[in-house]
Order: structure tokens, then C-alpha cells, then sequence
């Protein structure tokens, strides 16, 4: 595809959890296997043997103490810098992988910079006040505001840096247009067929609800525990995060938390499956797709790129808002029309998600704009 002297290199903004964005780093990886990976923060252990053999050179908070690595947050107002530290005069191609900081790397003049952008810096957009209150933090309100206006200025100056923008949703895109004021690619990200597609065989037991997810605020998990309290009905949640705690305690009888599991026992939870349960809105959403690949419908708010992905009465079911009485009506309403759901459509409908697809859309885009930069 490309000239083998071309440099190439890989950068993402942390290396301490695993989710829908580090699936996507890896399959880049995959792409482009000489390539180092330069990122933030790199936690081994979080990381679970993710990246083994690949060379990850990170930022200068590597060196703080293991302690604050761990609560990067304290020092937001560094994070900025932390990208723009980099070194990166060797390469001639450099791809970041980008919720919010590594598309602020600073490259050469002939370097072609192509950023995947996961979402505009989330919290600091459209998630501003709602940030303060779902982290229970408005009482420190008048210290971060400034904080959060500053983050929004370097965002846009920094997403004008890269030479050429990916979304990877039209939801991603559209937002991408608003607060950047930029065009982009999309190209969806890539969702591991082989566990899903190739498994046909469905489960034998399917009595519980499923949540696939990083346990953090904006994903509203809370909501989704509100709505089986009320229904008592069994929900299986799979996932760390911070707010692993506080869903537990509100958590009733019929909630059951799997927490960290492995890639390999991933596809027994999703089959055995009655639908999946995706409350929050996402700008994209790998693990619903992950879900469809075995045929298991999807239940998600009216929102975000999971409009793109769930077909409404035919692979899943909507709701309006992420309000405990509004999913639990949704889920009554999958409960009635349950049998009608067609395990074989729903896995095609999700074909266009694959890795190999992703693969070939993305190594054709830097083929493109290759030939447009000489």
C-alpha cells in the first residue's frame, strides 16, 4: 500500500482502560505493525496484555508517581502539553486515534497527519454543565468553568492541526462540523466478526438483560439499574470504572455485576442474551454491534450513533430519554414483541461493521490523500 520507507507513526491519548477506542488502535496496529504507539499514559496492568510486542513511548506524566498517574484528573490543566511534547520530526505519516488530546500533536511541515476522531472533547462541549452535575462536582462549579472554557479553545485551535479529520460516525461528523467547523471522512470503526457472525449457534438460556460498558457517568448505567429495580428483571452488566461503587449500592436483587471479562468469554455472555441495554448516548457504540453480530436486539436511547446502527422494530427497540420510567417502558414494549425479532437479519445487518472493512475503507483513504498532498 504504501512505500517502504515511509515512516509511520501511531498516537492515542491513554493506554489505562480498554474499550471501544483502544479496539480501534489496535486494529491500526494490526495496519501498520512497525509503527510505535505513542500515547499519554501507559498502564501494563489495565492494559492486560492489549499492545504486548508493540513499542509505546509515552509523555513526560509517565514520570509522576504511579499514584497521580492514576488520577490524572488532578492535573487536567497539563494534559495539553503533554501531546504537544512529542517528537515526532521522524515520521512522514502520523495517524492519531483521538477523543480529546492526541490530535493536538505538533508535526513537521511535510508530515501528513490524519486524525480518527472518536468524539470532540465531550465534556467540554455538549457535556459542559451536565459534566459538573453527573460528577457531582457543581459545587466546585466556579473553579472549573474557566478550566473547562480554557479546554474548549485549546480543542478547537488543537483540531485544527491535523491535516485531514475521520469521524467515526455522521453523528461524530455533524459534531465535528459544529464545534470545529470542519469537514471530515467517516469511516465506522471496526467490530470483530469472527466471535459473532461465524457463531451461529444461539443460546440455550437467555434470561437476562445485558450491559456491555465502561462504568463512567455519561454511559447512565445509574439509569438502566433505576429501570430493572422497577421492572425486577434480570440485568447482567459487564465493565469496570469509577462509578462501579455507587451503581453497586443502587443496584436491587436481580442486577448482577460481571465486572473485567475476557475477549474469549465475551461471546457465551452476549448470546445467551435476551437484548442488550444501551442507555447513554454514544457517538458511536462497538459493543451494541458486538451484541447484533449474535444476533441479540438492542435497546437504546433515540441518540448518538446508535441511531445509525439500531433499525427500530426490526433490530432493536428506542427510547426517547435516558430516564429510569422511559427505558423501563421501552423494555416492556421489546418484552411483548420479543418473538418477532429475526436472529439471522440482525447479524447482517451489522456485516457493514467488520474489520476488513475498515481496513480497506481506511488503507483507501490514506492512498487518497496521499496523492492529494505531493
Amino acid at each position: 500500500m504504501l512505500k517502504d520507507d515511509i515512516k509511520i507513526a501511531l498516537v492515542h491519548d491513554f493506554l489505562n482502560q480498554y474499550g471501544g477506542a483502544e479496539k480501534v488502535l489496535e486494529v491500526l496496529a494490526e495496519m501498520f505493525p512497525e509503527a510505535p504507539i505513542y500515547t499519554l499514559l501507559y498502564d501494563r496492568e489495565k492494559m492486560r496484555e492489549k499492545f504486548k510486542g508493540k513499542e509505546i513511548r509515552t509523555s513526560f506524566l509517565q514520570r509522576l508517581p504511579r499514584f497521580l498517574r492514576k488520577r490524572y484528573k488532578y492535573f487536567l490543566p497539563f494534559l495539553p502539553t503533554a501531546p504537544e511534547s512529542f517528537d515526532l520530526r521522524d515520521f512522514d505519516l502520523v495517524i492519531s486515534s483521538s477523543g480529546a488530546w492526541s490530535k493536538g500533536i505538533v508535526t513537521r511541515l511535510d508530515t501528513i497527519h490524519i486524525a480518527y476522531i472518536h468524539s470532540p472533547m465531550r465534556f467540554v462541549w455538549d457535556y459542559n454543565e451536565k459534566y459538573l452535575r453527573d460528577e457531582r462536582k457543581e459545587k466546585f462549579g466556579f473553579l472549573i468553568r474557566p478550566v473547562l472554557s480554557y479546554f474548549r479553545l485549546w480543542d478547537k485551535l488543537a483540531s485544527d492541526r491535523p491535516d485531514y479529520l475521520i469521524a467515526n460516525s455522521k453523528y461524530t461528523q455533524s459534531r465535528i462540523k459544529k464545534y470545529y467547523r470542519r469537514e471530515s471522512e467517516v469511516i465506522y470503526p471496526p467490530v470483530n466478526q469472527e466471535s459473532g457472525i461465524m457463531n451461529h449457534e444461539s443460546g440455550n438460556d437467555k434470561k437476562y438483560f445485558l450491559i456491555v460498558s465502561r462504568l463512567s457517568a455519561y454511559k447512565k448505567i445509574d439509569k438502566a439499574i433505576e429501570a430493572f429495580n422497577k421492572l425486577e428483571l434480570p440485568l447482567v452488566i459487564v465493565g469496570t470504572g469509577k462509578e462501579e461503587k455507587r451503581l453497586k449500592k443502587i443496584a436491587g436483587k436481580t442486577i448482577e455485576f460481571l465486572g473485567y471479562q475476557k475477549e474469549e468469554d465475551l461471546p457465551e455472555i452476549y448470546k445467551n442474551a435476551r437484548a442488550f441495554i444501551f442507555p447513554g448516548v454514544d457517538d458511536f457504540g462497538i459493543a451494541p454491534v458486538e451484541a447484533m453480530m449474535h444476533g441479540i436486539p438492542v435497546i437504546a436511547i433515540k441518540d448518538g450513533g446508535a441511531v445509525e446502527i439500531v433499525e427500530e422494530n426490526r433490530t432493536g427497540e428506542f427510547f426517547e430519554s435516558a430516564m429510569p420510567e422511559v427505558i423501563a417502558d421501552a423494555v416492556r414494549r421489546f418484552c411483548e414483541n420479543e418473538k418477532k425479532y429475526e436472529r439471522e437479519y440482525i447479524i447482517k445487518s451489522v456485516e457493514r461493521f467488520g474489520k476488513e472493512r475498515f481496513i480497506r475503507e481506511f488503507e483507501d483513504y490514506i492512498k487518497k490523500v496521499m496523492y492529494n498532498f505531493q
